[in-house]
């Protein structure tokens, strides 16, 4: 983004000996404020409260949601903490193997469960927290009970209802759940609630609520909690491994496959593998394929050792709770007065920025360090121990836009008006932006030429004129001024120069008098969203209006003569070559190859375009040399492009056993595109690489 200079600012700025002073801010505020009036003053006011509610509530907006949460889970991951393995939480889990071992999937193995407890409890757990909900029968539950009634360590057993889980568990499976329960209910062992809520996206970020009518969380009931965070709802902590030399990172938290413990073990072996178990919290649940997996923060950013979006089991995901809770790690959100403070400032400064009247590096210098608040603040914050979930990081940047709009347009408004005079008359002869550029440099009104590379665009809109002669007058007038302001707006906003418009046909071209660097890339996106604007236009026809066609576009670029043209008394800016009637050609070449938009291979090459596909070579309607032309085909997918461009590659080449193989699957494929289909017919009557003539 650049400054934008208050256009007043000339006729006040005195010369001083180092160049032309500026005017003081204070002063173009206090101009501004003057010179709008009343109504645009009250836009612009109304305008800079939106940007303000934009910047302070954009988490609670649809949409902007996305991105909020978005650059949430950038900061989480990216300031995560890399920590050493936790000796304070073990995982003990059934995973894919031991499924496979036991020949038992759903419900779990409870035979293999009840051994490893008996071992465990006898190891000097400090809990257990047991993340199975033993909602269905199995014909060894009375082991389990029996075991889970003989724990003498506290133990944990998870609960879930249908009110507040109603996507896993349905009423006779509660009912069950409860009955077990209350079967094995003692001192020791006793429910948990094992609720996680996600954001919208699916993603988990924040502890849940506790429903009165629920157990504890399981982290709140293993270990102690202080009362002022026992109904803590702010950000998950999650942790990431310490980083390692060799590329071999310790899972935060130890994973041990259940196996381990549910053999039977003489006090030798029950000594070794107490090491494990002894002063920890044991965690207990699945480590299974496509079950009980949840998207956090991380998930959205590719692994780097898999390479893949790693989801996390409600296992660890409990053990990551486990380890905030117990480090006391309570991240406090910004209070809701200082985001109001902290959305006010974001918007003033956008409108202040465009105010800003001085040299170009004081400028680049307001917008690097403003650019560096938006970025890099939210993360500092995150860092230091602030709960960042509900900081609208998008809605400032959002809002900084929004008060630069509406400040900067307001400052327009005021100096387009002290140039309206001036410029009208010009303006009613030349383009506005040819008569903008002749205000500042009158010597180009001057009657010459120059050979310029311009890309010209042609469109035409099917069945206007008989449509004409079917409504009244009054009708033709407002429906054509419509579509020619649509698509005079759009050649306008890609940097195009409108040259003339005959009847409904809109005649454009890029280049001149302004070249730029990416003309080609601006010439095709305007090409695109002309058509686009012409099938729009149609749809949006007032009932009792006869229907009309396509709008059909065409795309050159080559040499031409551009330059003010006429007499002394009236001149047009225009360009006269070649290029303008292949354009023109190509524009009407559509109708016959059943497109909307073709583009030459040389306006190709330089469009900056992926979504083309070639349309083969031929020869227009009153023309010797033949082209290439495409067509762009956003709604195909690069396979599907890549196949069209095999396909007319064959047939250049001459190699027909690769063009058949090409054609027949095309033609099974796109069998009712009339356009593919036009173009194999088109190959079928041409020999290798020749044109087909259009008449």
């Amino acid at each position: 983004m650049a400054a934008s200079i208050a256009p007043d600012a000339a006729p006040d700025a005195m010369p001083a000996a180092n160049g032309p002073a500026t005017i003081p801010l204070r002063k173009r505020i206090r101009r501004l404020v003057m010179q709008l009036g009343p109504s645009r003053m009250a836009a612009t006011i109304l305008f800079l409260i939106v940007a303000t509610l934009f910047a302070r509530f954009s988490w609670d907006m649809p949409l902007v949601n996305d991105a909020e949460r978005a650059l949430y889970d950038a900061r989480a991951t990216l300031m995560a903490p890399h920590v050493a393995q936790d000796q304070r939480i073990v995982m003990i889990t059934y995973n894919d193997e031991t499924l496979f071992n036991t020949g038992i999937r759903s419900p779990l193995d409870r035979t293999l469960l009840a051994r490893a407890l008996a071992n465990i409890d006898r190891m000097g757990a400090k809990a257990i927290g047991i993340d199975i909900a033993f909602d269905s029968p199995r014909p060894d539950d009375d082991l389990l009970k029996t075991q889970l009634r003989a724990m003498t360590t506290p133990t944990w057993l998870a609960y879930a209802e249908q009110a507040s889980n109603p996507n896993t568990i349905f009423y006779e499976q509660q009912k069950f759940l409860q009955s077990f329960i209350a079967d094995v209910r003692t001192g020791k062992t006793r429910p948990t609630s094992v609720l996680f809520r996600t954001d919208g996206d699916g993603v988990i970020r924040r502890w849940p609520d506790r429903p009165k009518n629920l157990p504890p969380l399981m982290a709140n009931a293993l270990a102690p909690v202080d009362a002022a965070h026992a109904d803590y709802q702010g950000n998950i902590r999650f942790l990431l491994p310490a980083r390692a030399n060799a590329g071999q990172e310790e899972p935060v938290f130890a994973n041990i496959p259940i196996d381990t413990f549910a053999v039977p073990m003489d006090d030798e072996m029950l000594a070794g593998l107490a090491e494990l178990v002894r002063g920890r919290y044991v965690l207990i649940g699945g480590d299974i394929i496509d079950n009980d997996q949840f998207n956090t923060p991380m998930s959205r950013f590719v692994d780097p050792i898999t390479g893949l979006h790693e989801t996390m089991i409600g296992l660890e995901v409990h053990a990551h709770m486990l380890a905030q809770q117990l480090d006391g790690d309570w991240p406090a959100p910004v209070p809701g007065p200082s985001l109001w403070v902290l959305a006010i400032l974001v918007v003033v400064a956008g409108g202040l920025t465009s105010l800003i009247d001085m040299r170009a590096r004081w400028v680049a210098l307001a917008f690097l360090g403003q650019l560096a608040f938006f970025v890099a603040f939210p993360f500092w914050l995150h860092r230091h121990g602030i709960d960042t979930t509900t900081l609208p990081a998008f809605g400032w940047a959002v809002g900084w836009l929004l008060g630069y709009a509406a400040v900067g347009t307001a400052a327009r408004t005021i100096g387009s008006r002290q140039r309206a005079f001036a410029q009208s008359a010009l303006g009613k002869y030349l383009p506005v932006d040819v008569a903008a550029q002749i205000m500042r440099d009158p010597d180009q009104l001057s009657l010459h030429g120059e050979r310029r590379n311009i890309y010209c665009v042609f469109t035409d809109l099917e069945g206007f004129t008989k449509l004409s002669h079917a409504v009244t007058p009054e009708t033709v007038a407002r429906l054509l001024n419509e579509y020619l302001d649509r698509l005079s707006d759009i050649v306008l906003e890609h940097g195009g120069t409108i040259d003339k418009f005959v009847g409904d046909a809109v005649v454009a071209f890029w280049g001149a008098p302004i070249s730029r660097p990416d003309d080609g890339a601006r010439a095709a996106a305007a090409a695109v969203a002309m058509y686009q604007a012409g099938e729009a236009f149609r749809v949006d026809m007032a009932e009792g209006v006869p229907p009309i066609g396509m709008t059909r576009v065409g795309l050159h670029v080559g040499d031409a003569i551009v330059g003010n043209f006429g007499g002394e008394d009236r001149i047009q800016y225009t360009a006269l070559g070649d290029s303008m009637n292949t354009a023109s050609r190509l524009e009407a070449a559509n109708k016959s190859l059943k497109t909307g938009v073709l583009i030459s291979a040389e306006a190709a090459e330089r469009s900056g375009r992926d979504d083309l596909v070639p349309m083969g070579r031929v020869t227009l309607r009153g023309r010797a040399q033949p082209v290439d032309v495409f067509t762009p085909r956003a709604d195909l997918r690069p396979d599907q492009r890549a196949a069209i461009a095999a396909l007319v590659a064959a047939h250049a080449a001459g190699d027909k056993k690769a063009y058949v193989t090409c054609a027949t699957a095309l033609a099974a494929e796109w069998g009712k595109d009339l356009s593919i289909m036009f173009l194999i017919e088109r190959l079928n009557d041409t020999d290798k690489g020749e044109s087909y003539v259009l008449s």
